[in-house]
């Protein structure tokens, strides 16, 4: 799961290596922790919170192909 996060991540932000994804396996749940670089927070995020839940949308449909849950968080960095 974290190999198409990355897929729908990348292309989003300048820096790509600041780019980091966390997974969490906790029994039939996944987490997913995506930090990115603070200037990138909002290209990630988006307008609204459109392009997260896109992303949201995306991991639950791939996560019900493989019968989980999937958590996204957008982690804020500090």
């Amino acid at each position: 799961m974290i190999d198409l996060l990355k897929i729908l991540v990348e292309p989003l932000v300048d820096n790509i290596d600041d780019v980091r994804i966390d997974q969490i396996d906790r029994g039939n749940t996944v987490v997913l922790e995506i930090r990115v670089n603070p200037e990138d927070m909002g290209r990630v995020i988006g307008r609204r919170g459109r392009r997260a839940q896109a992303i949201r949308s995306v991991m639950r449909a791939k996560a019900k192909l493989e019968n989980k849950r999937v958590i996204v968080d957008i982690v804020d960095p500090e």
